[in-house]
């Protein structure tokens, strides 16, 4: 259910706050910093209402669906579907094997690809985990700024 993956994510979700990249000071996202000399690993306050707005802002739903709302050209994002428990960087894994192709479709779909900020990365990452927040997700959410988006024509279509 939500509590219970949530509650594993933001147990074992450590975003790295790498040198020259401090973590989001003063944002809604900072999480919380590790005792104090132990390390410089911040853990992300992850929320899936945020990610579901991302979701859609981002473009992710132009390829991607959730309760049959988006693109069927990558695969659905209903966790629903499968209910697990899931670690988060296993998630980012998965996106980083796939980047390639990703990226290339981003570019063929909307001209440039899409980056992320850590914080947008685990919003998105709790909001497709979320069973809860995602029966909430509806054709009204998607801005027509996005639904044009959705339109995209790919070269080698038939």
């Amino acid at each position: 259910m939500i509590r219970s993956s949530l509650a594993v994510a933001a147990a074992i979700s450590l975003m790295v706050a790498l040198p020259g990249f401090p973590a989001q000071a003063g944002h809604e996202h900072e999480g919380r910093k590790a005792a104090a000399g132990r390390s410089n690993l911040v853990m992300p306050i992850m929320n899936p209402m945020h990610g579901k707005k991302l979701f859609v802002s981002k473009g992710c739903v132009t390829c991607h669906a959730v309760n049959g709302v988006g693109g069927h050209d990558a695969p659905t994002m209903d966790v629903h579907a499968e209910m697990r428990n899931v670690n988060p960087f296993d998630f980012a894994a998965k996106m980083w094997n796939h980047a390639p192709g990703m990226l290339a479709a981003q570019e063929e779909a909307f001209g440039e690809t899409v980056t992320f900020l850590g914080y947008e990365l685990a919003d998105i990452i709790a909001f497709v985990h979320d069973d809860e927040v995602q029966h909430t997700f509806q054709e009204s959410d998607i801005t027509p700024k996005v639904r044009s988006m959705m339109n995209h024509h790919h070269e080698d279509a038939s």
